[in-house]
């Protein structure tokens, strides 16, 4: 079964993750406005291996819904969203986007992709915790595509 819609770049969508993750995890910490942390990474970083418009939606997405996406994870996490590790808040905030917000997007693929960015760039357990706040999230925000 081949569900991957049309000329998506499945690579490329990847490294949008991990390049908005890195440019979420700077805007938390800057305090910079989204315009100009989206502008010093298109400068910075190599970003035509990137899907551009992905990358660009899942940040924009993440500042105009922050507050949403952070209420929705609030019920499965053990402490204010502020005090969650600066890394693990970033992927898990790009994920509750976009379980909450791109349906299009399956939610195996957004958990799967937010464990292995949190793998990468989080502390030594950081995807436990992740993947355990993101699995009980995708029951609430997808109850019938989880329910499978």
């Amino acid at each position: 079964m081949n569900s991957r819609p049309e000329g998506i770049d499945l690579a490329a969508r990847s490294r949008a993750r991990r390049r908005a993750l890195q440019a979420l995890y700077a805007w938390q910490m800057s305090g910079s406005s989204m315009t100009s942390v989206i502008d010093q990474f298109r400068h910075e970083q190599d970003m035509e291996v990137a899907d551009l418009d992905y990358f660009e939606d899942l940040l924009r997405g993440v500042e105009r819904h922050v507050e949403a996406v952070d209420e929705a994870l609030k019920p499965y996490i053990d402490r204010d969203v502020g005090q969650v590790d600066p890394i693990e808040r970033a992927v898990l905030r790009l994920a509750a986007y976009e379980l909450k917000f791109r349906p299009d997007v399956p939610y195996r693929v957004i958990i799967n992709e937010a464990i292995e960015v949190t793998k990468r760039f989080g502390a030594d357990h950081g995807h436990s915790y992740v993947n355990g706040v993101l699995d009980k999230l995708a029951a609430q925000a997808r109850p019938t595509e989880k329910g499978e």
